[in-house]
């Protein structure tokens, strides 16, 4: 007998007893449906957490801190206002832009960003709005490399430019403004909404993109001493990071300059009597930390032994996705082994179903045999069947998980959990799932079936007639 006979044959049965067929197919369609969703749902969770781990714990950067810097030792500085030219950046361990360029000629190597933080700092526009922020000094072409989006503007080659992060341009008020917001607060220290009045107050931005604004290290109502103020135009405005809420932007006050800006506001501030935060000017001149981003994960090792080997001091967060992927391996175990119960559960009542098929068609397989069929044709018979059996419940089965999936992500959609404009989905089935599915299904048919194919297998022809 053919293939094409053993399915002919094996269909007719299935359509004639269609109840049976039916709950047995029903049975494995939930068992397949159920390893389907429970390898989406740790696909999809595997894959959103890993963008969000890339996203905020940035498992393809590569951090190198600047130990001198920490030890309170001086690292020098040359015309570039880094680390390296100077003699007192000896130190074996210093950041120097001869290692620098090292790093950035690395394999997979993409890019590469210098941080210097330079302390808080106090602006003024034209109006009088006072405001504050975090200076930093960078390559400001490297921001967008490093994840960095603007909603205004971007990097400038113009001298004397600054990009600012959306809380810096919040809570600005001018002196008057100040003095009365002050003053309603002390007046009324207990009035809750008063106080809500004014944290909103705070959250208002003021337009800075394009505006002129001095920079200055000491608050503008100090007058105790001549301050040195240093004009600089906004060029652009940073978006707020992903997943940072609104109450939370108003603290996020960061600025970006060039390291030749940086340079001369130590300068004028080392003119001036003046050092940030009390240290001295040539330890401001050394790099904070490096940012180094590979073109892979998989390539993060490597590069970060080559840079070891410069004598530098790194860090990464590649241990944190490692510890999240051996606890997704462990979900999607869970999950498996809950399709894999309920396959099994289905399993049971196709070898009830087969056997009980087996000993209905006991007459039919008599007559087989004494037509010539042998023990293997009889066999093939039932296992094809009950392997017809499994393929029916697996269509089924991917045909209810994306049902079940759809509903899900229906129901995060009516939530809130998914936002319009995006895909409308959290939960996906990638299409190595399907097959997976159905494979456990026709599995589950074909084990299934082996029993009664056997039991088939070995009626006695003769005694089969006589009892009908």
């Amino acid at each position: 007998m053919k293939l094409r006979d053993y399915m002919r044959l094996s269909w007719d049965q299935l359509n004639r007893r269609k109840v049976v067929t039916a709950l047995c197919a029903l049975g494995i369609s939930i068992g397949s449906a159920a390893i389907i969703v429970a390898l989406a749902v740790g696909e999809s969770a595997a894959y959103y957490t890993d963008k969000e781990m890339k996203s905020f714990l940035k498992t393809d950067e590569i951090t190198i801190r600047n130990e001198e810097n920490n030890q309170g030792q001086a690292a020098g500085g040359d015309s570039q206002g880094s680390a390296g030219a100077s003699s007192t950046a000896a130190s074996p361990n210093a950041i120097t832009n001869q290692k620098l360029d090292l790093i950035r000629g690395l394999p997979h190597v993409k890019a590469v960003a210098s941080f210097q933080r330079m302390g808080h700092y106090y602006f003024t526009l034209d109006d009088g709005k006072t405001g504050n922020f975090e200076l930093i000094a960078t390559d400001l072409d490297t921001l967008v490399k490093f994840g960095n989006e603007f909603q205004q503007g971007g990097p400038s080659d113009v001298e004397n430019t600054i990009i600012i992060s959306p809380g810096a341009a919040m809570g600005l008020f001018d002196e008057q403004g100040e003095k009365n917001r002050r003053k309603q607060m002390q007046q009324n220290p207990n009035d809750q909404e008063m106080w809500k009045a004014m944290r909103e107050l705070e959250k208002i931005p003021t337009p800075l993109y394009q505006k002129q604004i001095s920079v200055m290290q000491e608050h503008p109502a100090n007058t105790a001493k001549q301050q040195t103020q240093i004009p600089v135009r906004v060029t652009g405005v940073l978006k707020k990071p992903d997943g940072m809420s609104s109450d939370r932007v108003m603290y996020y006050k960061q600025a970006y300059i060039s390291h030749a800006l940086a340079k001369k506001i130590r300068e004028a501030s080392q003119a001036s009597g003046q050092t940030p935060d009390g240290k001295p000017v040539s330890m401001q001149e050394s790099y904070s930390e490096v940012l180094v981003k590979v073109d892979q994960t998989s390539n993060l090792e490597a590069v970060e032994k080559q840079i070891q080997k410069l004598r530098l001091n790194t860090q990464n967060n590649l241990h944190q996705e490692e510890r999240m992927e051996g606890q997704f391996v462990i979900m999607r175990i869970v999950f498996l082994g809950i399709g894999l119960f309920i396959l099994f559960i289905a399993s049971i009542s196709i070898v009830v179903a087969m056997t009980m098929s087996t000993y209905q068609r006991r007459r039919q397989i008599g007559i087989m045999k004494v037509l010539g069929a042998n023990l293997a044709q009889i066999r093939n018979m039932f296992i094809v069947e009950s392997a017809l059996l499994g393929l029916l419940g697996g269509l089924l089965g991917i045909l209810l998980s994306y049902w079940v999936v759809w509903g899900i992500n229906a129901i995060l959609f009516m939530t809130g959990q998914i936002q319009p404009g995006e895909n409308n989905q959290i939960l996906f089935i990638s299409s190595w799932i399907l097959p997976t599915g159905m494979f456990f299904a026709i599995m589950t048919g074909v084990l299934s079936g082996i029993y009664p194919a056997v039991k088939a297998s070995r009626t006695d022809a003769l005694t089969a007639i006589k009892r009908e």
